[in-house]
């Protein structure tokens, strides 16, 4: 009989720890369940689908807890991210691009192939996969399921399962556990329940709009679509006052919030796609590229959605809108007149008295701002029969809810977790991170304080930054990281063995100190802490 030779000198072993016995029987409970979910998807008779569902979605969530529990309750309590760039599925490896072709697929399916998946057309009662949600569905909203609640369904089970296994890994730092346990009541409650809830209101005389009251604008860019708005108005109060507040949202709440404690109240504390990338993305944090390409194509790729997503929301707005000031208290006239207004009042308002906050960017948003003018002009002078320039207003919102809202955010966003980390989506695509990230930089209290004399250097805090900020070289200089894109997470000074790393909101003076460091003799120390 012959042992294989370890060639390693290394006092941490390098070689991964194969899965313990109660792992692997945790494992194969949870495979029972997607089995039930498989045959159902191939149309296999189930004599009683509540309870076949029931079963399916128990088994999933049993196999998670049971396997978290026997992978960190084990251990002592603390950074639990050893071995990650061994295990094939955290690092690029087959299991992990296995996992990102069937994850994509899966949502290629839901988006463009829904009756693969059993659902009901012209009438017909649903089959396979989707039917076996009818019960769950019908208890909740009184309707059959339709392809978005299995998948609504799937993706709760989801957060709320890894979620768990996310607490009981980051159990020795109360901001994970508090910040995981708002992202699953957030999804649960506001996601998934109060919008079916909503729809049991509905009757022939009174209908709500499918309202997701975590989502603000512009990711539900259709809020203010014409049929939306109707839904809104014919509703009555309630309806009014769901409009209302989806209008608050954008220009009094989240700003508000934002100054208070940065984009993570938002990013990391409710966020449906952020609590899936934390909590089922966890494992793919550290696979984020911190390459400079790849910040400058975020920068310009994300800022692009959101001129994008402007444009489009206006044009949309302007189609449905009339000329006539006696009839519409809102014409189309006014209307662009106001866009053009307000952005200008924030452009002009930037440039002012925040310039240097912005640095370079300032040039990307003087692009981006005369961009969307340019456009506003060529609404209002070679618009007609609700076409803008060429195009419909519908075939811009088509196009965007194709492009950004099905293949960026849902294929590409979620199927690439394993390839290209947790947060593709939020990075690269997401303009609601784009906004929080400009409000942030410019005026937000919340920063990530440093002691550049504790850093030594490990590094663990660049590795497992989702957004692929290298956190080490501000670390490494004791200087703030005040980054548009960073969405407060706090994984980097969970992970740093020396608590560098301090989440903080302060006062706004001296949040952005770039020449003011820790470290060099040209330094008043005393009067620096002081300040500070």
């Amino acid at each position: 009989m012959s042992n294989k030779l370890n060639h390693s000198m290394s006092l941490a072993s390098p070689e991964p720890k194969g899965l313990s016995t109660k792992q692997k029987i945790a494992s194969a409970i949870g495979l029972i369940g997607l089995f039930i979910l498989v045959l159902a998807l191939f149309n296999t008779t189930l004599p009683n689908k509540p309870v076949f569902l029931s079963l399916s979605l128990g088994l999933i969530t049993l196999g998670t807890i049971v396997f978290a529990n026997d992978a960190y309750l084990t251990k002592l309590a603390g950074i639990k991210n050893d071995g990650v760039w061994f295990k094939s599925i955290s690092s690029r490896g087959l299991v992990g691009w296995l996992t990102g072709v069937g994850l994509t697929a899966f949502y290629v399916v839901l988006y463009f192939y829904a009756e693969l998946l059993g659902l009901g057309t012209n009438g017909e009662p649903n089959t396979g996969l989707v039917a076996l949600f009818d019960p769950l569905s019908r208890l909740l909203s009184g309707n059959p399921a339709s392809q978005w609640f299995v998948y609504g369904t799937l993706y709760t089970i989801a957060i709320l399962a890894f979620g768990y296994k996310f607490i009981l890994k980051y159990r020795h730092n109360r901001y994970q556990q508090i910040r995981t346990g708002s992202v699953m009541f957030f999804q649960l409650g506001f996601a998934f329940l109060i919008p079916e809830f909503m729809a049991r209101l509905n009757s022939e005389t009174f209908s709500l709009p499918y309202y997701d009251l975590k989502n603000i604008w512009p990711l539900n860019y259709y809020n203010f679509e014409q049929y939306r708005i109707n839904d809104f108005l014919s509703a009555g109060n309630i309806g009014l006052a769901l409009l209302i507040f989806g209008v608050a949202s954008i220009f009094i709440i989240t700003p508000i919030l934002t100054y208070k404690f940065g984009k993570r109240w938002y990013c990391s504390w409710v966020c449906g796609c952020g609590g899936l990338a934390e909590t089922a993305g966890d494992s793919f944090r550290q696979l984020s590229s911190k390459k400079l390409s790849a910040w400058r194509i975020e920068r310009w790729l994300i800022h692009t959605v959101l001129v994008f997503v402007v444009v489009m929301t206006t044009a949309v707005v302007h189609s449905y809108l009339g000329d006539d000031s006696s009839k519409y208290w809102l014409t189309k006239k006014s209307f662009l007149i106001s866009v053009a207004a307000f952005l200008t009042l924030v452009f002009a308002g930037v440039m002012i008295f925040k310039r240097k906050e912005l640095a370079k960017d300032a040039q990307y948003g003087a692009i981006g701002y005369f961009v969307i003018l340019a456009v506003l002009f060529g609404i209002h002078f070679l618009s007609g029969d609700g076409k803008i320039f060429i195009l419909k207003a519908e075939t811009l919102r088509s196009t965007y809810g194709f492009a950004i809202g099905a293949i960026f955010s849902g294929v590409v966003g979620t199927g690439f977790y394993p390839i290209l980390g947790n947060r593709v989506w939020c990075r690269f695509g997401c303009p609601m991170a784009a906004i929080l990230g400009f409000q942030q930089r410019l005026f937000s209290k919340f920063r990530i304080t440093t002691n550049g004399g504790q850093c030594i250097s490990c590094g663990n805090c660049s590795t497992y930054c989702e957004m692929g900020i290298d956190v080490r070289s501000y670390a490494q200089k004791g200087e703030n990281i005040v980054r548009s894109s960073c969405v407060g997470c706090g994984i980097c000074a969970a992970v740093c063995p020396r608590g560098v790393l301090k989440l903080e909101n302060d006062k706004l003076d001296g949040r952005i100190n770039p020449n003011e460091i820790l470290l060099g003799n040209d330094v008043d120390l005393m009067n620096y802490v002081n300040q500070k």
